[in-house]
């Protein structure tokens, strides 16, 4: 990725100038904490950003806490339809949770003010550009929108209210944009800590293993675009106002003229390279403090994994990808990290474990503290995959065998037999399998399973789904080349820079890519499954399953983060007869993290 340097501070701030007749103080009913509503602040081009700032209601320089989003810095969570299932969620996982605060102003992933602005912070939340009463262009994630952020950084650090320190806060987008900006090392940027965010912008959200994921779809036109400046038809309400949050209307035609959909823009960029590098953070400049947490079932450790240094933090939860960030737990470690290095608190926090991992079983998880990510003292395990017997299991297989499946339906499944003691898998995943198809290419889906002893797959809580399994893993077989410099044991890395076609019936081995790492401690007589197939993993209406978790929902057809189903799936290139060889000079195998003996 190409940085742009930070303009000079004196410039920045000139062009981050304020607008105070666009501002409005608000009374938030809440002792103690004020609101400076609809802040205007310009960018670097003369476009205006539309920014809340929660204060406390005293004199003084405080610590800032920003984050800018796409989602309605005025809308509570509460009343956007978009997002009523996960505020259904959040209240059932924590019923008292609006008598610790009045809950009116929590915004869709993001921080609640009236739990921080009490113990001294101020809370900045900015609409993106082009969304909410920001102007401009609606381009998610793009550079444009970038530097957009580092100049509130700098704005916000150098205000009369702020102790010139800033750190980032929030989930998911709100913290993919972290990685983003905190390589341009804004001035005041302080410390990061991103909830949940992916950092790869080509292997994390826009293609799994080389397959476009169009979950964006759905993702932009009901969570975004609704709320797009000039928005009509938006039904988001501005709750300190009564009005639409999305500003003044704007007539279709221009709406259409000021977004990019990005399902759009990534379909028309299918390989890695010169789009992708704009969008995504160079992290060896990341050198701010930064606590990264990830989920087994949601965006994970590859920011922690890239940046260099030891100033950096990990934890990995299991459980929805919301809720836990509103946790009084979750909340208290979120204080400590920032009380530290942006009060300067000598609070112990450069003593604290530079890992914890929640490390799950059928009946719930623990947190446990490790030194180093991957867990330093892992055993890689191979699980050798047998397609006569339909089995796995470390032992070699000797005899060379194959089957084959329907390309876009199909599958494949291999099981172990039952345990016979507690067994622990905590890490990175792999699966290196020989393939074959009948056309000149195929697109590989896996699910690493647990199997209970009456025979029900364990579904765990996922970050979008209920009933995901232990992990889930993607290859199109054209993205299959390696590059080994930057692979290791447990990952082979694939540039996705071009495709080179299978010859029909010719095998082909191949590494799928894992978007998460996994953590299970198998019981006594429990069974892993890995199953290997044609189209999106999920368990669907009638599915034997059983639920690790306490919010379960129906079944789906697909689970976790990704979606396939596409015109680039088309049956004349992907929907062949496809086949998998196991044993003698073409071994396939599913590769394990085992912890312990």
């Amino acid at each position: 990725m190409k940085i742009k340097s930070t303009a000079p501070i004196a410039l920045a701030l000139a062009l981050a100038a304020v607008n105070p007749a666009m501002s409005k103080v608000v009374k938030t009913g809440v002792p103690g904490m004020l609101l400076d509503h609809d802040v205007a602040v310009t960018m670097s081009d003369g476009v205006r950003l539309s920014v809340n700032v929660y204060r406390p209601d005293k004199p003084g320089r405080y610590p800032v806490l920003m984050l800018m989003g796409p989602y309605g810095k005025d809308t509570p969570m509460a009343d956007a339809p978009a997002y009523k299932t996960s505020w259904a969620k959040l209240v059932a996982k924590y019923p008292d949770l609006c008598g610790k605060s009045s809950c009116r102003f929590i915004r869709f992933e993001a921080p609640d003010p009236e739990r921080w602005v009490p113990n001294g912070y101020i809370v900045v939340h900015a609409d993106v550009r082009g969304a909410g009463k920001s102007l401009g262009m609606l381009d998610p994630l793009s550079p444009r929108e970038t530097e957009d952020f580092a100049t509130l950084i700098t704005w916000a650090a150098h205000q009369s209210w702020s102790n010139g320190k800033v750190g980032l806060l929030g989930t998911s987008y709100q913290a993919i944009n972290q990685y983003q900006v905190a390589a341009r090392q804004p001035q005041g940027l302080a410390a990061i800590l991103p909830w949940e965010g992916a950092f790869d912008e080509y292997r994390e959200i826009a293609y799994a293993g080389g397959m476009l994921n169009v979950a964006w779809k759905f993702w932009f036109d009901n969570q975004v675009a609704t709320n797009q400046n000039g928005q009509a038809a938006s039904p988001l309400v501005d709750m300190n106002t009564g009005e639409k949050s999305t500003g003044s209307p704007l007539p279709e035609p221009l709406l259409k003229q000021n977004r990019t959909a990005p399902i759009e823009a990534i379909a028309s960029h299918p390989f890695d390279g010169a789009y992708y590098a704009e969008r995504h953070a160079d992290p060896s400049r990341i050198t701010v403090p930064m606590l990264v947490v990830a989920n087994w079932a949601g965006w994970s450790t590859a920011g922690y994994l890239a940046a260099p240094g030891p100033n950096k933090w990990l934890r990995i939860e299991s459980g929805d990808h919301l809720s836990p960030f509103y946790s009084d737990e979750s909340i208290a470690v979120q204080k400590r990290f920032f009380d530290h290095f942006l009060k300067d608190a000598d609070n112990g926090w450069d003593k604290e474990p530079k890992v914890e991992i929640q490390v799950r079983r059928p009946d719930g998880a623990t947190w446990r503290a490790e030194t180093a990510w991957p867990i330093p003292s892992t055993r890689w395990q191979r699980f050798n995959l047998d397609a006569s017997a339909g089995s796995m299991s470390p032992e070699a297989v000797g005899a060379a065998s194959s089957k084959s499946y329907p390309g876009l339906a199909g599958g494949l499944t291999f099981t172990t037999t039952p345990f016979e003691r507690e067994t622990e898998f905590t890490g990175p995943v792999g699966v290196h399998v020989w393939v074959a198809s009948s056309l000149n290419d195929m697109d590989v889906f896996a699910a690493v399973r647990l199997i209970d002893p009456q025979g029900r797959d364990v579904a765990f809580m996922g970050n979008s789904d209920a009933n995901v399994p232990l992990a889930i893993g993607f290859l199109r077989v054209s993205h299959r080349a390696v590059d080994p410099a930057r692979s290791t044991e447990w990952m082979q890395y694939h540039p996705h820079t071009g495709a080179d076609p299978m010859q029909p019936g010719e095998f082909y081995p191949v590494d799928l890519e894992f978007a998460n790492p996994m953590s299970i401690v198998v019981p006594k007589g429990y069974r892993l499954a890995l199953t290997i197939g044609g189209k999106d993993f999920g368990y669907p209406p009638g599915s034997n399953t059983v639920h690790a978790n306490d919010y379960p929902m129906p079944n789906t057809e697909n689970s976790g983060l990704y979606f396939a189903a596409h015109p680039n799936r088309d049956p004349k290139l992907y929907g062949g007869t496809n086949m998998i060889a196991t044993g003698g000079d073409r071994p396939s195998y599913l590769l394990l993290p085992r912890i312990g003996d």
